[in-house]
């Protein structure tokens, strides 16, 4: 695998709304994951799980957590929503959950662990479109609810989930948009 060098400066999410969600080869998804996981991480505590949604489970999740959460919350809510809703993982081919799991540890903080998880989400979504494929890194409101936290694995109350990776297809190439003014972020010392 080599990327070009100006990878970072021309990299761009693809919105899951506008990808093709064929599958992820095996091969390919594993590469994904094992860079995914090389990560800053103060002393190799791993604060991070990964839950993998392919193929029918994403359906079954969109189905049995999603929808039914999503009602819950909105009992009057249109039918127009009602299909988003009901189809939100399946909009990819794979999507990969990724959960700060802390640990108790008597001199690394919390925000250190946390900041870990953070870089597994980017690693992911960076490597996933290093390969050519449509990523985006997501955090809708389901990502905050309690249900999906522990259908996922996570503990309520400690866990968090950090983002759901989107990997799909491309349908067409991703529109540059807005970024920082490097003058109004960086401040040179």
């Amino acid at each position: 695998m080599s990327i070009s060098e100006d990878f970072y400066l021309k990299r761009r999410s693809v919105m899951a709304k506008k990808m093709s969600p064929e599958p992820i080869k095996e091969s390919v998804l594993n590469q994904i994951i094992q860079a995914g996981i090389r990560v800053p991480d103060h002393g190799a505590l791993n604060p991070w799980k990964l839950a993998i949604i392919q193929g029918k489970q994403r359906a079954i999740i969109d189905k049995e957590i999603i929808f039914k959460e999503y009602i819950k919350k909105n009992p009057n809510s249109d039918k127009y929503f009602h299909e988003i809703e009901s189809k939100r993982l399946q909009r990819a081919g794979a999507v990969i959950a990724v959960i700060s799991t802390p640990v108790d540890h008597p001199s690394i903080p919390l925000w250190e662990m946390q900041l870990s998880s953070g870089a597994v989400c980017m690693n992911l979504l960076s490597c996933a479109q290093s390969l050519g494929y449509a990523a985006q890194w997501l955090t809708e409101w389901y990502s905050y609810n309690d249900t999906m936290l522990t259908y996922l694995g996570g503990r309520v109350g400690i866990d968090k989930i950090s983002g759901f990776i989107y990997i799909g297809h491309k349908t067409e190439e991703p529109k540059e948009r807005k970024r920082p003014n490097p003058a109004d972020v960086i401040n040179y010392l």
